[in-house]
């Protein structure tokens, strides 16, 4: 079995790509990852055989600031350019990112089976829950259901303006203007983190989070026995501004009244002034490490993780067991993040001060609560599909 895994190259979505390519050749079954090659270096040394995703990069006539024309002109054009390549590599079966849409078209135009992959919680429209993003629970009794369609009549009109909007780009190549939808969607997160809804699509699976690493360097501990704090900021476009320096602070021995031993993990070294709020001194003697190195294998020592609440790293703290300070920026973080804190394994700050931070460190440490919902969250991932086994009888099926 041959399978192209189409995803855009921000981390959130390539990373799980990768992640499901290696399980695929894993399991004797030959994978190619299409996305940007920005990740090429690190893919090509785990041994994931990776493409270029055609015309990923924006054009001139491209309008990214409208999000329907982004997932559904500009999808169009590349599954034109993505369909050949399909054919011509003996693809038997194509995954596709739930927002790089082009994947799916270019396998109907080559008349390929298909599956979405949604590497996070499932969020598609539901009658049974408030709009995805609004971070509401679902609503109980009368007040609350009416609360929750009035919400639902809301984002009506913009979700009919997408539909039309794809329509239109669908048979602008030839295809018919309403799709039938994946052969399989895929859902690649921990039962923990989804919420129960009454129209669960058919053939949707939980198949657990697709963890990846983009190193295999591992982090020096700081010395000491004091808890460790793992602050991994947002790789997102839409984290939260500055929350480097502010969590640092907010860290440092004379704000939290208390001393942590830290671990910044980002693609980013931290400036010269934000690590000097912390108190790291010339001599490097605060108890601090920074640079890029594996977050699962560090996680697995922390005592609290502060993230931008993106749903991979909250993935990783969970399956780790580790309770978490989300400070969320936008897209579905402050979904994830109300997610995380109704759980009870953690807590979220916004708006982002040094004092709401601090005071949410405080809390998580002193409640081992926190990390008793963490691990039941993270238990409850071996309760989820393998994938493989999914595809593999997809094909055969469509054979």
């Amino acid at each position: 079995m041959h399978v192209a895994l189409v995803a855009g190259s921000d981390a959130g979505h390539a990373f799980p790509a990768f992640a499901l390519a290696e399980r695929c050749v894993a399991a004797g079954h030959r994978a190619t990852v299409y996305t940007g090659l920005n990740w090429s270096d690190a893919a090509r040394r785990r041994g994931i055989d990776i493409a270029g995703l055609p015309g990923l990069a924006a054009t001139d006539v491209d309008d990214d600031a409208d999000a329907g024309d982004k997932l559904s002109a500009r999808a169009a054009r590349m599954a034109q350019l993505l369909a050949p390549v399909l054919s011509e590599s003996g693809t038997d079966l194509v995954v596709s990112d739930v927002i790089t849409v082009c994947g799916g078209w270019a396998a109907e135009l080559v008349g390929l089976p298909w599956i979405e992959l949604s590497p996070h919680p499932l969020y598609l429209p539901s009658r049974g829950l408030p709009p995805i993003g609004s971070g509401l629970a679902p609503g109980t009794g009368i007040g609350g259901r009416l609360r929750d369609t009035l919400m639902r009549a809301a984002t009506a009109t913009s979700i009919r303006r997408g539909e039309r909007q794809r329509a239109a780009a669908r048979e602008s190549i030839g295809l018919q203007a309403v799709d039938d939808g994946p052969y399989v969607r895929f859902v690649a997160t921990l039962p923990g983190l989804e919420v129960p809804r009454p129209d669960w699509p058919a053939d949707t699976h939980l198949i657990g989070p697709l963890l990846w690493e983009p190193t295999d360097d591992v982090f020096d501990r700081p010395d000491g026995d004091e808890p460790l704090v793992v602050l991994a900021p947002s790789t997102a476009e839409t984290g939260a501004p500055d929350m480097v320096g502010v969590v640092l602070e907010a860290l440092s021995e004379r704000v939290l009244g208390r001393r942590v031993r830290v671990v910044v993990s980002g693609l980013h070294r931290p400036s010269a002034d934000d690590l000097a709020r912390f108190g790291f001194g010339d001599d490097g003697s605060a108890p601090i490490t920074v640079g890029l190195g594996r977050q699962d294998e560090v996680l697995a020592d922390a005592q609290v993780l502060i993230c931008g609440s993106g749903h991979g790293i909250l993935a990783k703290a969970m399956t780790a067991g580790v309770p978490v300070v989300a400070v969320p920026g936008g897209g579905d973080q402050w979904e994830l993040a109300n997610r995380l804190q109704r759980a009870g394994a953690g807590r979220w700050v916004r708006p982002l001060t040094v004092d709401a931070v601090a005071d949410a460190v405080r809390t998580v440490l002193d409640d081992p609560e926190h990390t008793r919902r963490a691990q039941r969250i993270g238990a409850s991932g071996a309760d989820t599909v393998d994938p493989v086994t999914v595809m593999r009888r997809r094909v055969v099926r469509c054979a």
